[in-house]
Formats: structure tokens, C-alpha cells, sequence
């Protein structure tokens, strides 16, 4: 089979992105254009509430320290998954192949992903046609479904359509808010905000640096779909450290002034009644870029998935009208909004996927010895192994720890756990692969280029 039959160009809806090959060295994106990816993730609403919300509870020397803390917690994980994500050009489901879990592994871990992501995708696009159906009326219903199916259109035509997405919105999100919250913020002192106790009920660090590490590391975990089409190490730093700076200490510090301001974590008001019908719409385009990687990402789990367990190559477009209609559909019908606790749960059962990743890529390093072999051709090695057993008691005894145990960080606890147990085994020699599985023909050659870059930089 060619490169050329692999891809099926013009045959498929929409691009498949590489889904099971790595993504080629021409194909990599600049850093003007990969770094609007990152702060699009960067630009919400959602994170200036979570600041009013910490503000409420913290004065801002607390919050501040609580901001930190979470950021290095999730600038630690994203650069040491990301990097190995640029490297091997390779999403998360992908990786870990060969990185800890071995093909039968990586469909369990495909699985969780994708169940995971797209049920946050059906969460958040039913709050999304909740706020506009607030703000502007019309049912509910009506806007899920619209909102819905524009980010399915979106991600069918993959990343790079993706990212020119991003640059048209990212610039005008920042732009309204910084407008807005001068706005709000011009008639009182700032120092005495800065100064001022905590308006409501103390919020410990702990739970604070919860909140804010453990609601974005499956994001962090699954940071390789992005970096994937990074072209240097150097520049997946610069990128996610922009992104932290940004969402945490821009964004999310000025969510703690707010709060501090109107003694409410309630502060979406500011920016949506100072902006009009046009901030509304950027507003709202703004929560649906972050969504669409929700989407993205549940996609290429299921494309692994089948794969693996079906044997059947599906392509990722045709995935991605599948996973969205279901996501839309469920959410305009008003019961994705029931499964958020399972949801959550899922959450706590992705960190260790993160710990094991980061484990066997830069510490044990013996499974990814056919990556680097293969790397400079840019194809995917022949085989790889079919089960690794220890990984899987590893990753759940990870998960109870992140579930059961009640001090520190959750998310954190649970990616501690099977950094730790998996580096210790590992060197010990302990965790070994068992089988073998033979990858198709189709993924061991480099991918045939996709389309013209759109928006590439």
C-alpha cells in the first residue's frame, strides 16, 4: 500500500490528521500559529469565574500563590507530554502504543479519553445554548443544536482549519475583555482590591489549587494532539508557558479582582453587559474554540479504539460527525448535564495515563526504543506490543489513590502515584511487555501530505 492510498485524500469527509501515523515534518505548523492555538485554550469566561469564584474565598496574595502552584503543576505535565508528543509527532492514543500500554493497553486508554472528552463536549455545548438562550432567548434546545453542529463542521476539516479559527478569535476575545474589565475596574483602586480580605467563606490553598490544576490536566494529558504539529521542543515551552501565564495569572487573577469587586463569583455580567451584541458573539465563539478540542480529541481516541479492537481504520472526519451528532443531540435533549459526576470521575482516571507516559518516555525509556528507531523516517515501527500488563494494575491502583485519598490534589495525587510506581517497577524491571501485535501496512509508511495549509505560519 502507498502513502498515497494510506491517506485517501478526496474519498473522506473532512481531513484525518494523521490519526494513526505520525504527523510529518513538512506538515509541522509555525509558532505564531501553534502559539494562538495554545491561548485560544487560554480565552474563556469559564476562567474568569473560576478566578471570581477563588477570589471570594483567598485575599490575592493567597489566590496568587494558589495560581502559581497550579500552574507549575500543569506546566510540568504539558511540557513533559508535550514534548514527547512533538517528538514522535504523535497523539496521546497514539503514543502509548509504544509508551507504557502497548496496542491492547492503548485501546483502554483510547476509550476513557474519548468517552471522557466527548461527554465534556456535550457539557459544556449545553451551557453554552443555556447562556444564549439567556441572553438573547429562543430555546435552549435551539442553540445546542446550532452551537453544536458549527463546532462538528469546525473539527471535521481538522487542525488547521482549527487554527485558522483560532486567529480570527483569540485576538478579538482578548481584545473585548481587556475592554470590558478596564471598564469596570477604572473607577476603583486596584491596591485596595489587592488588599482587601476575602469577601466570602476562606477557601483553602489546597482546594483552590485543586480547582485550578485538576480542571485542566486531562487537557494537559492530552496535550500531544496539539504538539503533535509542533516543530521544536523550544517552542512547545515558550507556547504552553504563554498559555498558563495567560489563563492563570492574567485571566484568572483578574477573575480574582472582579470577585473581590462585586463579592460574587457571578462576573460574566461585567464582560457581556459592557460589550453589546458583537461581545456576545465573541464571547460565545470563544467558549466554542475551547470546545472543539474536546471533539478533536475524543475523535482521534475513536479512531485508535476501533483500530485496535475492531481491526477496521475508520477516518477521523467521519468519526467526528458521529461523535458530534451524538454529543448535540444529547445535550440539546438536556441529559449530558446528568453525567457530570461520572465525568468527573473519568477525570481522576486520566492523570495516571499522564504518569505513566512521562514514566516510560524520558525515565524507564525501554518500550519507545522502536520510536526511535523509526523517528527519522517518519514512519511507525512494524510492531509493537501488545499488552503491559503491570501498566494497567498501575494505572488503577493510581486511580484509587487520586479518588480515595483525601489530601492534597486529586488529579495531582493520582499522577504522582503512577509516575512513581511505574519509574520504581520499570527500573526494577519489572514491568514488561507480553505479545506481540503486528501494526497494517497503512500505518507503517509516512502519511501522504493533507491539503494546503490553511493558516500556517
Amino acid at each position: 500500500m502507498t502513502a498515497t492510498t494510506a491517506q485517501k485524500p478526496g474519498k473522506n469527509l473532512g481531513s484525518d490528521d494523521y490519526s494513526l501515523s505520525r504527523v510529518p515534518r513538512d506538515q509541522r505548523l509555525g509558532f505564531w500559529t501553534m502559539l494562538l492555538q495554545w491561548l485560544a485554550q487560554s480565552g474563556s469566561i469559564s476562567q474568569f469565574t473560576l478566578g471570581a469564584t477563588i477570589g471570594v474565598g483567598m485575599t490575592f496574595g493567597n489566590a496568587f500563590l494558589a495560581f502559581t502552584l497550579g500552574a507549575v503543576i500543569l506546566e510540568v505535565v504539558i511540557f513533559a507530554i508535550g514534548l514527547a508528543g512533538m517528538r514522535e509527532g504523535l497523539a496521546t492514543p497514539m503514543l502509548t502504543r509504544w509508551i507504557g500500554f502497548g496496542r491492547n493497553g492503548s485501546a483502554l486508554v483510547s476509550f476513557v479519553i474519548a468517552v471522557s472528552l466527548v461527554g465534556w463536549f456535550g457539557v459544556q455545548n449545553t451551557i453554552f445554548g443555556n447562556s444564549v438562550s439567556a441572553l438573547v432567548g429562543g430555546p435552549s434546545w435551539m442553540w445546542c443544536v446550532a452551537a453544536g453542529l458549527a463546532i462538528t463542521v469546525l473539527v471535521i476539516f481538522g487542525f488547521r482549519y482549527m487554527a485558522l479559527f483560532a486567529k480570527i478569535v483569540t485576538p478579538l476575545f482578548f481584545a473585548l475583555v481587556a475592554w470590558s474589565v478596564t471598564n469596570a475596574l477604572m473607577d476603583h483602586s486596584i491596591g485596595d482590591l489587592i488588599s482587601s480580605p476575602a469577601p466570602g467563606q476562606t477557601i483553602p490553598l489546597a482546594v483552590a489549587a485543586t480547582a485550578i490544576a485538576g480542571g485542566y490536566m486531562t487537557g494537559a494529558i492530552v496535550s500531544p494532539e496539539m504538539t503533535r504539529y509542533n516543530r521544536k521542543g523550544s517552542h512547545v515551552f515558550l507556547q504552553s508557558a504563554s498559555s498558563m501565564i495567560l489563563s492563570e495569572y492574567i485571566v484568572g487573577l483578574t477573575g480574582v479582582l472582579l470577585g473581590h469587586l462585586v463579592k460574587s463569583s457571578e462576573v460574566s455580567h461585567i464582560v457581556l453587559s459592557t460589550s453589546g451584541a458583537f461581545g456576545v458573539i465573541v464571547v460565545l465563539m470563544s467558549t466554542a474554540k475551547i470546545n472543539d478540542w474536546n471533539l478533536y480529541g475524543s475523535s482521534l481516541g475513536v479512531v485508535n479504539f476501533f483500530q485496535v479492537v475492531f481491526g477496521k481504520r475508520l477516518h477521523r472526519g467521519a468519526v467526528t460527525v458521529a461523535l458530534g451528532l451524538a454529543g448535540t443531540l444529547l445535550s440539546a435533549v438536556g441529559i449530558m448535564t446528568h453525567f457530570t459526576e461520572f465525568l468527573s470521575v473519568l477525570g481522576v482516571a486520566i492523570p495516571p495515563i499522564g504518569g505513566i507516559i512521562v514514566a516510560e518516555y524520558w525515565v524507564v525509556r525501554r518500550m519507545r526504543k522502536p520510536l526511535d528507531e523509526t523517528r527519522e523516517a517518519g514512519t511507525l515501527p512494524a510492531s509493537s506490543p501488545t499488552w503491559v500488563p503491570l501498566s494497567i494494575v498501575i494505572w488503577i491502583a493510581a486511580f484509587c489513590v487520586g479518588k480515595y485519598v483525601t489530601v492534597g490534589i486529586p488529579a495531582l495525587n493520582s499522577l504522582a502515584t503512577a509516575f512513581v510506581l511505574y519509574s520504581v517497577l520499570g527500573l526494577l524491571g519489572l514491568v514488561r511487555p507480553y505479545g506481540t501485535s503486528a501494526l497494517d501496512d497503512e500505518d507503517t509508511v509516512p502519511a501522504a501530505p493533507e491539503a494546503t495549509p490553511v493558516g500556517a505560519a
